[in-house]
């Protein structure tokens, strides 16, 4: 039996952009994505801080160091431009791994920079 476990978590973000006439995903700086092991492509489940919407959607790498936090095509509507997000990612472990696994987490300062 494999459960499905929070893997990453990516708190404190701010939304930079929402790109309503884009495809579809949200786009998240690389070098944040790379912090906590979440893959282009991957699915991520988005916390809105500020309205209380959740949504499911994939990662698009955005350029390294810029911040970036967009929210593109439909999820563009669950959210505006400075609201406040958290982004978890999740993987299935069976519950022997699962009970020695650490969530990989970063926090965000207003800049989208992790906190050191």
């Amino acid at each position: 039996m494999l459960i499905e476990v929070c893997k990453s978590k990516i708190a404190h973000g701010f939304v930079t952009e929402a790109d309503l006439r884009y495809e579809g995903s949200i786009t998240i700086d690389e070098t944040l994505i790379r912090a906590v092991d979440i893959l282009p492509g991957e699915k991520v489940h988005v916390l809105n801080v500020n309205n209380g919407n959740r949504f499911t959607t994939y990662v698009i790498a955005g350029e390294a160091g810029s911040g970036k936090i967009c929210l593109n095509g439909p999820a563009a509507r669950m959210g505006l431009v400075g609201d406040q997000v958290i982004i978890l990612s999740y993987a299935l472990m069976d519950p022997q791994e699962a009970k020695g696994h650490k969530i990989k987490i970063v926090n965000l300062d207003p800049n989208n920079k992790i906190k050191k």
